[in-house]
């Protein structure tokens, strides 16, 4: 009985998971992308893209209407130069009269022109113009479908790796690529601090620093990283942590890998132009053609002295060969050879330092395997310092996810501590107000956060104002020449109703209090100001604080030139004693600010992102109306092929067991009537007609599939039918013992007579059907409707099985417990009286007084 009920019991046990949010981490590189998902459930490691690879190339095209990605779009470069496009990332926020843009078109046959905003657009061959951050988007969005078919779930939170060189403007395209493609940025990390996190995952540190270099050779330029390793106390006393501290950064923004590819290329255009006189540079196909093979080439030459490009049909149905030797490609690379260890030495001045004070060079991206850049790198700091140790192509992307992992809450993760810094110096500037008509107007500058600030810090600038005026945060000089300086213009307004409101209340030299923050995704902000003036309060409770320590001195500040001056706040202490003497009650009122991005290059605006996001949404849907009508069309054609093949089978096949003549030649008619239309008018059809066609057809089909199928399922449906007889009359015949023994003075038991009256009717009912059942089946014929079907066994079963889990799920009543009272007898002759208790069941034929408890 126990056995039975506990196998009853593990049917109805079911389990639930809630699922947790996932998030998303993007190397977004100039040839590849690497993404890696963290996700409840998922094996933490690289995506893999739909053809199981473990990074996408950077690149998103067209073949005619259809968008394609990776090397898809790679590929299509030599038949559709146009409607190829590759290395976007060099035009992220790149003025369109830069030398970036300028060194883009002698890689790419893109067609480019200038937008709106003075950024970078490109054109189609038909003539569709899409910006740099809607075709990034694009690409951002195909990762996240990725990602979403891999966890199986909606996926918005996402964290990109940057290179640190990235200016403010770079990172407002970054961020606006990710909003277009319809997804939230939880952080942008710097690569080198990518690399960072996952070189620290797995290993300890002492509390004594340990500095390391992270050198990064990719395909669009090189950087360096002084990271500084150590263990500090965690958020117990027992508990550590690692803090990755940032000293300093060097880079070059045009020397990479990119570059070599690009001087790569000009040797073979040398070559074809040399041998075949004509210049290859006329034709577009051409030199994205060669433009591929100059990749091949490179990478045989990283492990060969020499390697052999071989292109058919390269322009004018010419076939190139050529042979390129090492010696020959690093000759033409001569002039770089100095640029490749150089920001290493520039990341140790920055963060003062020395290579006796670092321990290792970690070699990461995919150019630093390119010879001639380890040979410079190994001669310029010796090769006991070269360290190989992280996975050249990967680090930056895993070190992301697990830095995006930690900032989530949804996982837990080693307590990493991650502290990074600007490359740049970031100055605030604004117009000194005129003392007269005739006074020359002149700008303030000051210098809020210097080259090597700490991300997510904050600084008070306290000037003294009487009118409106406008803040300016821009770059101490231009980061990149030809790009611009200024990054946001803050309007502050309300000061004079301010100052005067203060005034009437008594504040004593009021001031403004701007507050100016740099985040930890590197974006410098004024989130708010405030009007200061500290109140005198002359009350007798005023006087007794500042009797016994509550006066406050006041923080005003004062310029040598004029009053107005401006520096970070530093609490200076400029009151007279007389002042001092007296009790002041701070007080502040907020001011309006009007906020202003760069006007030199400003970012997109929350209307043109709206419209990207509109574009891309509606290519999204003609993309998926396509692939449905295609998907609908191959499976109607494979479906008639299917049929037809039953239609023509001889012998006894299942279908023609299971099916009619007439059934057949119904069948037979409606299929060649559809295999004509699907030829004259398949092309043209919608989605819906080809659904529909396919369903006509199954129509027909379907009562011999119906038949067999339930032939097939019969069996088991009877199975179960019994099985169920089978566990009600094993638990009748036990129940019913157990009430025997209840009846005879027995424990008492969980059922009534009438609750096993009432199953026991249930269970004869039901055997009763099924033996007619089973009779009624065997006279019927395969090509016949079944008698009975499945889902009615089913179904009656279920009847009996309901019943049957009631009981077994019942509570047993709780045992009585009876207690047996001795009672007192008085003795004729006036002796004591004396009780005994007895337990239930003990001295049953004794006389006294007997209580049942519960």
């Amino acid at each position: 009985m126990r056995r039975l009920i506990l196998c009853l019991l593990l049917c109805l046990t079911t389990f639930t998971q809630k699922a947790l949010a996932s998030v998303l981490a993007i190397d977004y590189g100039s040839e590849w992308i690497k993404a890696s998902l963290m996700s409840p459930g998922v094996p933490f490691d690289v995506l893999l893209d739909r053809n199981s690879k473990r990074k996408i190339q950077s690149t998103v095209g067209w073949k005619k209407q259809d968008r394609l990605f990776g090397s898809d779009a790679f590929n299509l470069a030599g038949r559709f130069p146009s409607d190829s496009f590759s290395n976007l990332k060099y035009l992220q926020a790149a003025p369109f009269d830069s030398q970036t843009v300028s060194f883009y078109t002698s890689i790419s046959t893109a067609d480019v022109f200038q937008t709106s905003r003075g950024t970078v657009a490109l054109r189609r061959s038909d003539g569709t113009e899409w910006s740099v951050e809607e075709l990034i988007a694009m690409q951002l969005a195909y990762v996240r479908e990725l990602a979403e078919s891999t966890a199986n779930e909606k996926v918005t939170d996402v964290i990109l790796t940057i290179p640190p060189y990235y200016t403010q403007h770079e990172r407002d395209a970054v961020v606006d690529a990710v909003e277009i493609a319809g997804m939230r940025t939880l952080s942008l990390v710097h690569d080198g601090t990518a690399v960072a996190v996952n070189y620290a995952m797995t290993r300890s540190f002492s509390e004594e620093p340990e500095y390391h270099v992270i050198y990064d050779a990719g395909a669009s330029s090189i950087r360096a990283t002084i990271a500084a390793f150590s263990s500090v106390p965690g958020n117990t006393k027992k508990d550590t942590a690692t803090s990755i501290a940032i000293k300093g950064y060097g880079f070059d923004r045009n020397t990479g890998g990119v570059e070599l590819d690009r001087r790569l290329r000009e040797i073979l255009i040398g070559d074809f132009n040399k041998k075949h006189k004509r210049d290859i540079r006329e034709d577009k196909r051409g030199m994205a053609k060669l433009w591929k093979e100059a990749g091949k080439v490179k990478a045989i030459l990283s492990a060969n002295a020499d390697a052999t490009a071989s292109v058919e049909s390269l322009a004018w149905d010419i076939d190139f060969r050529s042979k390129v030797t090492r010696n020959q490609f690093e000759n033409a690379c001569k002039d770089l050879t100095l640029l490749y260890a150089k920001p290493i030495f520039d990341a140790l001045s920055h963060a003062g330092l020395t290579l006796d004070n670092i321990t290792s060079v970690i070699l990461t991206g995919g150019a630093s395997r390119t010879p001639m850049i380890q040979t410079a790198v190994k001669a310029a700091v010796g090769e006991s310092k070269i360290a190989l140790n992280v996975n050249a192509d990967e680090a930056a992307v895993l070190g992301a996810a697990l830095h995006g992992a930690g900032l989530s809450r949804q996982f837990k993760t080693k307590d990493i501590r991650v502290s990074d810094i600007t490359p740049y110096d970031i100055q605030a500037s604004y117009q000194a107000e005129s003392k007269s008509e005739t006074s020359k107007s002149r700008t303030i500058n000051t210098l809020v956060f210097p080259s090597g600030s700490k991300y997510g810090g904050k600084k008070t600038l306290s000037l003294r104002r009487k009118d409106d005026f406008t803040l300016q945060l821009n770059y101490k000089g231009s980061p990149v020449p030809g790009y611009p300086a200024d990054l946001l213009e803050v309007s502050l307004k309300g000061i004079p109703e301010a100052l005067k409101n203060l005034t009437e209340a008594g504040a004593v030299d009021p001031i403004i209090k701007a507050t100016l923050a740099l985040s930890d995704s590197g974006f410098a902000t004024v989130p708010e100001a405030v009007v200061f003036g500290e109140i005198k309060d002359d009350t007798i409770t005023g006087k007794l604080k500042g009797l016994f320590g509550g006066s406050a001195s006041s923080s005003s500040e004062t310029d040598s030139e004029s009053e107005t001056a401006a520096r970070p706040d530093t609490s200076a202490t400029n009151s007279s004693a007389e002042e001092k003497e007296k009790p002041l009650a701070k007080d502040t009122i907020p001011l309006e600010l009007e906020v202003k991005l760069s006007s030199s290059l400003p970012p997109m605006s929350v209307a043109e992102k709206r419209t990207a996001r509109d574009r891309l949404r509606a290519i999204d849907f003609a993309e998926v109306a396509k692939r449905r009508h295609e998907e609908a069309r191959n499976t109607l054609e494979s479906y008639l092929y299917r049929v037809r093949d039953l239609l023509v089978e001889e012998g006894d096949t299942p279908f023609r067991k299971c099916s009619k003549e007439q059934e057949r030649t119904t069948l037979g008619a409606k299929l060649e009537e559809t295999f004509a239309w699907l030829s004259e008018h398949g092309e043209d059809a919608g989605t819906n007609e080809l659904v529909e066609h396919r369903t006509a057809l199954e129509k027909l089909e379907y009562p011999a599939v119906h038949r067999y199928k339930e032939i097939e399922a019969f069996p088991v449906a009877l199975n179960n039918s019994q099985k169920w007889n089978w566990s009600a009359r094993l638990f009748l015949t036990e129940a019913r013992l157990a009430l025997q023994d209840e009846a005879s003075g027995g424990e008492p038991g969980k059922y009534t007579q009438d609750e096993l009256d009432a199953l026991e009717k249930t269970l004869r009912e039901h055997e009763a059907w099924l033996d007619d059942a089973v009779e009624r089946q065997k006279r019927v014929q395969m090509y016949d409707d079944p008698a009975v079907e499945s889902a009615e066994l089913y179904s009656r079963a279920k009847v009996l099985e309901s019943q049957l889990h009631k009981l077994v799920k019942k509570k047993a009543p709780k045992k009585k417990k009876k207690e047996a009272e001795s009672s007192s007898s008085s003795s004729s002759s006036g002796a004591g009286a004396s009780s005994t208790p007895t337990k239930t069941g003990e001295g049953a034929g004794q006389s006294g007084g007997h209580r049942d408890e519960l």
